[in-house]
């Protein structure tokens, strides 16, 4: 017996018998290649629809946007953050340092945040603090000082003053002023 009975090269059955050869056709011969370029295709397609989605989340979903804007009447300015006012204060009536004391009259409003009962408990409890904090800041300032460009810089710098050594607890977070009249005498 030659070698080639045990690995059936030569289309020989087991019994040793010669058996007609199988005939296959065309399409059962096609259909073992078909499936593997459909599955070769198929998990190509499954790659990539993963790697884009998985990439446009990375890029598109996370981090600060860089962009700044800054029109106001710009439709793209986030809403401005709403404060609860404190109005008690009232009117102020004071001077200023010049040589020729000029009339200051203040009604200035505290906003700080809304619905902190505790600042608002503060505020009113600080009332005559407030009064007097007000009537000494503008008597310690020139007329020059207290003019209408000059109102940011005057808005900010009692907001620090406020929050660094009148209040504790309450944060003052926006000062407006109802009235500030500035007139030589």
């Amino acid at each position: 017996m030659p070698d080639n009975d045990d690995l059936d090269l030569g289309g020989e059955d087991s019994a040793g018998t010669q058996g007609t050869p199988k005939k296959t056709s065309g399409l059962a011969a096609l259909l073992p290649n078909l499936l593997k370029i459909i599955a070769i295709g198929l998990g190509a397609l499954i790659f990539i629809v993963t790697v884009v989605i998985i990439t446009v989340n990375i890029l598109g979903g996370g981090g600060k946007s860089q962009t700044v804007v800054t029109d106001p009447a710009s439709p793209y300015i986030g809403k401005r953050p709403e404060y609860a006012k404190f109005t008690a204060i009232g009117v102020v009536r004071t001077r200023t340092k010049d040589m020729t004391p000029t009339s200051v009259v203040i009604d200035m409003v505290i906003g700080y945040d809304l619905n902190n009962n505790a600042a608002a408990t503060e505020l009113t409890s600080r009332l005559y603090e407030l009064r007097d904090f007000v009537r000494s800041f503008f008597s310690s300032k020139y007329a020059v000082e207290l003019q209408t460009e000059n109102e940011p810089q005057l808005k900010q710098e009692i907001i620090e003053y406020l929050n660094t050594r009148v209040l504790d607890t309450a944060k003052a977070r926006m000062i407006l002023f109802n009235q500030l009249d500035v007139m030589e005498m």
